[in-house]
């Protein structure tokens, strides 16, 4: 159980940290050279719990492994980064900007779940659209 629990728990976690985060980014700064030092970090980071994680990994026999996921991804996240940032500079709120971010992703990845990977759409997904989208009608009354 606690396999399956725990890494919904730190994205949980990590999301939350990471939405004050990117609300907290300075206005007078640029957002894409604080992503620099995001990602400086990251990488370090990730460069470091690689080789605790990993005992007696090869880094350059890894990289041999891979395909266009993890470059693609790299683009995405800046995507996903950036629009943060400028959602909670043109005035987003904390409490408003994820929701609706999460409301449209999960109508969004239904259709994509389908697609690509041939999961079927049932009909407790089509009623979870409907309150996605009727959440969002509710979240942004005024």
């Amino acid at each position: 159980m606690f396999s399956y629990i725990w890494p919904l728990v730190l994205v949980v976690l990590s999301n939350t940290v990471y939405q004050v985060c990117a609300k907290e980014v300075p206005d007078k700064m640029n957002p894409f050279a604080s992503l620099t030092i995001t990602y400086m970090i990251g990488a370090i980071a990730s460069l470091i719990l690689y080789f605790v994680l990993s005992k007696g990994g090869n880094l350059i026999q890894e990289y041999q492994n891979t395909n266009w996921a993890p470059f693609v991804l790299g683009f995405v996240i800046v995507g996903l980064e950036v629009g943060n940032i400028y959602a909670y500079k043109a005035g987003w709120a904390v409490s408003v900007a994820q929701i609706v971010q999460a409301a449209v992703l999960a109508v969004i990845l239904i259709f994509v779940g389908y697609m690509l990977y041939k999961e079927a759409i049932t009909w407790n997904k089509v009623a979870g659209i409907v309150v996605c989208l009727a959440g969002l009608v509710l979240i942004n009354l005024k």
